[in-house]
């Protein structure tokens, strides 16, 4: 019996010692880190040279140590000495004064270490996050002086523990406990383009929620009345978003990709009032826009629009490679610009939908309308070019659906209703078809690419918007919005349209272009295999996009439509089929521009349009224009311009053999009529290649 009693003493014994020796051993080594600012003489000596680096760690060691002996959720001695004594706020204390030197490095690290290690929640008491917040602002003063590896650690981890405990984002933003409880319990947050950042000053509000009694003063507990005014948070100048904003600007690349990442992993939080608290707590929105305008603004003016439309689609995660091989001037800024954009659009693919809308309004409203809107509006050339170029990179780097919404109505306005001539319901809009037929043929090119890129992108209003065509009033169901386009019937006579099988309308597009005036064969291109390929993938791309849109399969029946009311294809459609007119006459790229839209809009999927574009066979009513008349028109002019030149299909031979640079380019009389000749020609091709591919429209007749 002694015997057993002995060893349950000395059991005892062994359990009680090591905490007792872990607690004397860390306040030991805390006390020779405090004991060092009473001791030390030199101030110069860095913080890596003293013991202090060595304290730290072994202060780390020990409350890893501690935890694993005690149960799941208990605080260790340590642990609460370490509260309990503001252990972190006088570290934070020490790294502002940044004595010894280096002393913030060292308090980084130690602060992400414990945060990262210790498996007991910390981030919840006042004097665990009021010191974070403290190097979070530190930080955000300091960014660049040589500590940004250590920063990006810190938010890192804090960030982690955000997204493993949104609540904790309250805590780090120091949002007060009853605007986050509001947030929790009242309805959706309603997005009204700007955010709502009234009410009382950060130093009259509570520092953060631990720290908000739970009373009423009357005594009762407060009551989220919603017809009260709901209290705005408090938004301090420097905090975790304006640190990780600060190195996600960082010229070190694996430091900006680190807090870049880690920021996505923040707006992904998908707990509704995390989603609130980042868009009216914070400075967030405004920062990613204020430093998307900043970027637009360092790219060089001189920079050649050329040059913008040719540069490759740019990933923000591989920063600075687009522009290392420095091709021409002002690349390196215009690929950081659209490397940012993209981020930002990453941003709004991943985010909550509150703080994704709230980011993608907050582009509209300084990039779009406040910064490129101005440029695009401006009558000097070259100021239209460059914007027109890099609004066209803007929409191919785009792919987000809520910031290319905002894209879309920014371009060519919310209005949906039938569109009559004259009608100038989006200036803007208006303004840019304009220019796909303006004077300069550089500005008509350019424009014309930026449509291209816009019918590639999915979003039904490009198409309801620019491809002016509108069902049989009488027919309207299944269509959305009182139909696709805007155009009033009848387009056709009183007469049933007479319909061809596909072979006919195939054959009927390549037969356009008389034999003498046809030079591909000679080329061994008598084929159109090439087009029929190149279609598949358009039309395919075009029914992929259109899916959702809920666009029938077959057009309705024409017994029913207004004789009296006169047919208006559209301002879009007009300065199209306009410019078809004098593809005999216009040079050659913007002949291929020009053909390159029609041929995209031919691949939509919509069957007025198909029937508007690819059936010969349509019957029109008089004074009424469509594609394949437009094209007939051409040839009839054609043919009379050719019977005037004397040896035209030599010269026309020739031509072609410069334009596939088999031949050396010769200036010749008529150079720019042949030239034409041909794009008219392999135009046919392709527009025979997609009737084939996408086949007769579902349904009945």
């Amino acid at each position: 019996m002694l015997s057993r009693l002995g060893a349950l003493l000395q059991q005892a014994v062994e359990t009680r010692e090591p905490s007792v020796d872990l607690l004397e051993a860390f306040t030991e080594h805390w006390k020779g880190i405090t004991g060092y600012y009473l001791e030390a003489t030199d101030e110069s000596i860095p913080a890596r040279q003293t013991d202090i680096p060595w304290r730290l760690k072994q202060m780390l060691d020990i409350l890893v140590y501690e935890e694993k002996q005690h149960p799941v959720g208990e605080a260790g001695p340590c642990l609460e000495y370490l509260l309990q004594h503001k252990v972190l706020e006088t570290l934070s204390t020490l790294g502002k004064a940044e004595y010894p030197p280096g002393m913030r490095q060292q308090v980084l690290l130690f602060f992400s270490r414990v945060l990262s290690q210790v498996q007991h929640p910390l981030l919840h008491y006042l004097n665990v996050h009021r010191p974070v917040q403290k190097l979070l602002q530190l930080s955000g003063d300091r960014l660049g002086c040589g500590m940004e590896k250590e920063e990006v650690q810190f938010v890192a981890v804090l960030c982690t523990k955000i997204k493993q405990d949104p609540t904790l984002l309250a805590y780090i933003l120091e949002v007060s406990k009853r605007w986050w409880l509001l947030r929790c319990f009242a309805a959706p947050l309603p997005l009204q383009g700007k955010s709502i950042l009234n009410g009382r000053r950060a130093q009259e509000l509570p520092a953060s929620p631990v720290e908000e009694g739970a009373e009423h003063p009357s005594g009762t507990a407060a009551a989220a009345s919603p017809r009260q005014a709901e209290p705005s948070p408090p938004r301090r100048d420097s905090n975790l978003i304006t640190s990780l904003m600060g190195l996600c600007k960082s010229k070190k690349s694996r430091v900006a990709l680190k807090a870049r990442e880690n920021l996505l992993l923040l707006v992904g939080l998908a707990q509704e009032a995390a989603a609130a608290c980042l868009v009216r707590s914070s400075t967030l929105c405004q920062l990613l826009t204020e430093h998307l305008c900043d970027l637009y603004s360092a790219v060089p003016t001189s920079t050649d629009p050329a040059d913008v439309l040719a540069l490759e689609r740019v990933s923000w995660r591989s920063q600075g490679d687009a522009a290392g091989d420095g091709v021409f001037p002002g690349k390196e800024n215009l690929a950081a610009f659209f490397s940012w954009l993209d981020y930002l659009d990453e941003l709004v693919m991943g985010a909550h939908p509150v703080v994704a809308d709230a980011i993608a309004e907050a582009v509209e409203e300084k990039f779009f309308r406040g910064i490129l809107q101005p440029q695009l509006l401006q009558m000097s050339e070259l100021d239209v070019l460059s914007a027109t170029a890099v609004l066209t990179g803007t929409v191919r780097q785009i792919r987000s659906p809520p910031l290319l919404h905002c894209l879309v109505l920014f371009l060519l306005g919310s209005d949906r209703h039938p569109e009559t001539p004259g009608d100038t319901p989006h200036p803007l809009r208006t303004q840019l078809i304009d220019r796909c037929n303006h004077l300069s043929d550089e500005i008509s090119l350019a424009s014309l690419r930026l449509f291209e890129e816009l019918l590639r992108k999915p979003h039904e209003h490009v198409a309801h918007s620019l491809a002016d065509l509108e069902e049989d009033p009488y027919f309207t169901d299944g269509f959305p919005d009182a139909g696709f386009g805007s155009a009033k019937k009848p387009l056709l006579g009183s007469a049933p349209s007479g319909k061809g099988q596909v072979s006919e309308v195939v054959s009927s597009f390549l037969c356009l272009v008389p034999e003498e005036a046809k030079t591909s064969s000679c080329m061994e291109e008598g084929g159109y295999d090439t087009y029929v390929h190149d279609a598949l993938g358009m039309v395919q791309a075009c029914r992929a996009n259109a899916a959702p849109w809920g666009w029938p399969p077959a057009p309705r029946p024409l017994d029913a439509c207004y004789p009296e009311t006169a047919f208006y294809e559209g301002h879009f459609l007009k300065v199209l089929f306009d410019r078809m007119t004098r593809i005999l006459d216009q040079p050659y790229s913007l002949n291929l521009q020009v053909t390159s839209v029609l041929s995209r809009l031919a691949a939509f999927p919509h069957p007025h349009l198909h029937e508007y574009l690819l059936d010969p066979y349509l019957n029109l009513a008089p004074g009424c224009r469509s594609l394949f008349s437009v094209l007939v028109r051409v040839i009839g002019d054609l043919m009379q311009r050719l019977q005037r030149v004397p040896h035209f299909r030599a010269k026309l031979l020739l031509v072609r053999r410069q334009l596939m640079g088999l031949v050396p380019g010769e200036q010749m009389d008529h150079t720019m009529l042949f030239k034409g000749v041909v794009v008219l020609e392999e135009f046919c091709k392709e527009l025979a290649a997609i009737a084939l591919v996408k086949g007769p429209p579902e349904g009945p007749p």
